[in-house]
């Protein structure tokens, strides 16, 4: 079946009754603004992520559909770089599929893009990295308004040496028991590629963070130790002790969620895709939240 802008296109023959047509596997790159769409699992209620592009492509191609997101996150957690993959006949066309979903889905939520990608693609365990930035206005106005959805307003200063120096000491691969909210069975050791900071001429400060994967509000508890340190409660040393605690460290505030957006997810070339993605399975527990 092919579609166009406006609705569904019958093809001239439809192939035999009983008969599942083939599948092919396409990537989809979104973006989401999760101030009201707070979560991706499928719940009723409240509206959900997941709940909401499923819906909209099972519309559009009148057939259920099984959404593999690359992981994750956060209720209120936005996202600019999100993947996703789905399974297609493939008479449905990418483009034509894009503007459908444009009409279909709300502001807060578009795909950018619907890409054919080999069949061994997984957007979750196939991914070699996400990556973050937290968003934080130290002007004494706050945030602008017209980003007040994504960033933070911190009524405190930030010493960026201090926290750049101790962000710099958890870098590497460790067990984040300590960031991690707990969950029965699964892995907390991560490696932390990248947790970088920076200012702007405006009082905004950005916090860049990367690693193979995250698990439940690691990303918002890292900025939360973070800013204690940057406000000089907590010593540059503090958070890099945390990592000797093999349970959640009570004493860390996680940051507020908004803040935080995902903005890009990295993949192998095509020839390496099943290896990571078998890599992936079996050395990490299912993927949690950041």
């Amino acid at each position: 079946m092919t579609y166009d802008i406006d609705g569904p296109v019958l093809p001239a023959e439809a192939g035999p009754v009983g008969v599942r047509a083939p599948v092919r596997r396409r990537r989809l790159d979104h973006a989401n603004d999760r101030t009201e769409v707070t979560r991706w699992a499928m719940k009723p209620e409240p509206r959900t992520r997941c709940g909401v592009l499923t819906d909209g492509l099972s519309r559009i191609l009148r057939t259920p559909v099984t959404l593999t997101v690359a992981g994750r996150t956060d209720a209120g957690v936005h996202a600019s770089g999100q993947v996703a993959h789905v399974d297609l006949t493939p008479d449905v066309e990418p483009a034509q599929l894009v503007r459908r979903l444009a009409r279909l889905l709300p502001p807060d939520v578009r795909v950018r893009a619907v890409t054919p990608v080999p069949d061994a693609f997984d957007a979750r365990f196939s991914a070699l990295r996400r990556h973050y930035v937290y968003r934080i206005a130290t002007a004494p106005y706050g945030a602008e308004p017209l980003r007040a959805r994504d960033t933070v307003s911190w009524p405190h200063p930030i010493d960026l040496d201090a926290v750049s120096l101790a962000s710099r000491l958890l870098l590497g691969e460790h067990d984040f028991a300590a960031y991690c909210k707990h969950r029965e069975g699964a892995s907390t050791v991560r490696g932390l590629e990248r947790f970088s900071w920076s200012r702007d001429d405006t009082g905004l400060v950005r916090a860049e963070v990367s690693a193979d994967a995250f698990c439940h509000s690691m990303v918002r508890s890292l900025v939360g130790a973070m800013l204690d340190v940057g406000r000089g409660r907590r010593p540059v040393d503090w958070p890099g002790g945390l990592l000797a605690r093999d349970v959640r460290a009570n004493d860390v505030v996680v940051a507020p969620a908004h803040g935080l957006s995902l903005v890009r997810v990295d993949y192998p070339p095509d020839a390496e895709l099943a290896a990571r993605a078998d890599v992936t399975r079996n050395v990490r527990a299912p993927l949690t939240s950041s």
